[in-house]
């Protein structure tokens, strides 16, 4: 059981990640998009409902992240390897949260400007 559940949170971290990419550029897409003035105020309820869920998709992401941190494998490469994947995921971590804060900037900046 404990495998299975392993293997749905890090199914669902990785896909909330990419729905998270795909709902900045759905923002990202609309924005660029000549629409009437009458059209303004859909396009507009689009993009918040993109950003809220953006916003959700967030909180999975770190939720879920939380949730692997125990069921996280140790030594599963060796010693040496261990150290440098420890290494890797601190970084990849950096760099995410990163992204994930700069792209939730942009979205904010972008709909409720």
């Amino acid at each position: 059981m404990k495998k299975a559940f392993t293997i749905f949170i890090g199914f669902l971290h990785d896909f909330a990640a990419g729905c998270w990419a795909a709902a900045m550029f759905a923002i990202y897409w609309l924005n660029r998009q000549a629409v009437p003035p009458e059209s303004s105020d859909v396009i507009l309820g689009l993009k918040k409902q993109f950003f809220y869920f953006g916003i959700v998709c967030v909180l999975i992401v770190f939720a879920t992240g939380a949730g692997r941190t125990f069921t996280y494998a140790n030594n599963l490469y060796g010693e040496n390897a261990e150290k440098m994947r420890r290494k890797m995921l601190i970084l990849k971590h950096i760099v995410l949260f990163s992204v994930f804060g700069l792209g939730l900037y942009w979205g904010w900046t972008t709909v409720f400007r």
